[in-house]
């Protein structure tokens, strides 16, 4: 069965979410890029849009992952957009400087790599690891952590979500498993 071929329900759009979350990564990366090269606005914009992008991923991932627990999923969004809303206030200095985005990514990592664990259209592996990644955003708020532990944390956080990403280009999901998850969710 193809992507998006059920016309009773829309499917998961794995593809697209995958694509979207590649530009997330380029555009963070160039951002970070040109902000470390002292081209501050350049790399100001760039974040904007790399949140921008993460809005849209977080849309994606929450229609993707309604069928498993639409409360868990939406929990889930509502996370990423406040921890959206944060970057952006940062981006522009009306954040505290005390006030992490991580407050809110760590909680949703960890509820994206529960759903995935709670799917079965996903492999597990993937979820485990983005849960565990989320745990380690959430760590890396303490100081102490963040100082002796940065590289392991930012390099499981990274490639937990590069996995993902690249699943989701490569593989996509089991659609069939996704529509009979989201045929039982629409009719208990």
């Amino acid at each position: 069965m193809t992507e998006g071929s059920g016309a009773a329900l829309p499917g998961p759009r794995a593809r697209t979410t995958g694509a979207v979350y590649l530009l997330y990564f380029l555009t963070a990366i160039l951002a970070q890029t040109l902000a470390g090269r002292k081209m501050v606005a350049a790399g100001d914009l760039g974040n904007v849009v790399a949140n921008a992008l993460y809005i849209v991923l977080t849309l994606l991932f929450y229609l993707m992952f309604e069928p498993v627990s639409g409360m868990l999923s939406a929990v889930a969004a509502l996370f990423s957009l406040a921890g959206c809303a944060i970057a952006l206030l940062g981006i522009f200095h009306l954040a505290p400087a005390h006030f992490s985005p991580l407050w809110f990514f760590g909680p949703y990592c960890i509820l994206i790599g529960t759903l995935i664990l709670g799917s079965t259209f996903l492999p597990r592996l993937l979820g485990g690891l983005m849960a565990l990644a989320g745990v380690g955003w959430l760590a890396f708020l303490s100081p102490a952590v963040a100082r002796h532990m940065s590289v392991p944390i930012e390099g499981l956080g990274i490639v937990a979500e590069a996995l993902l990403m690249l699943w989701l280009l490569i593989k996509g999901v089991n659609e069939e498993r996704w529509r009979q998850r989201a045929a039982r969710s629409r009719n208990p």
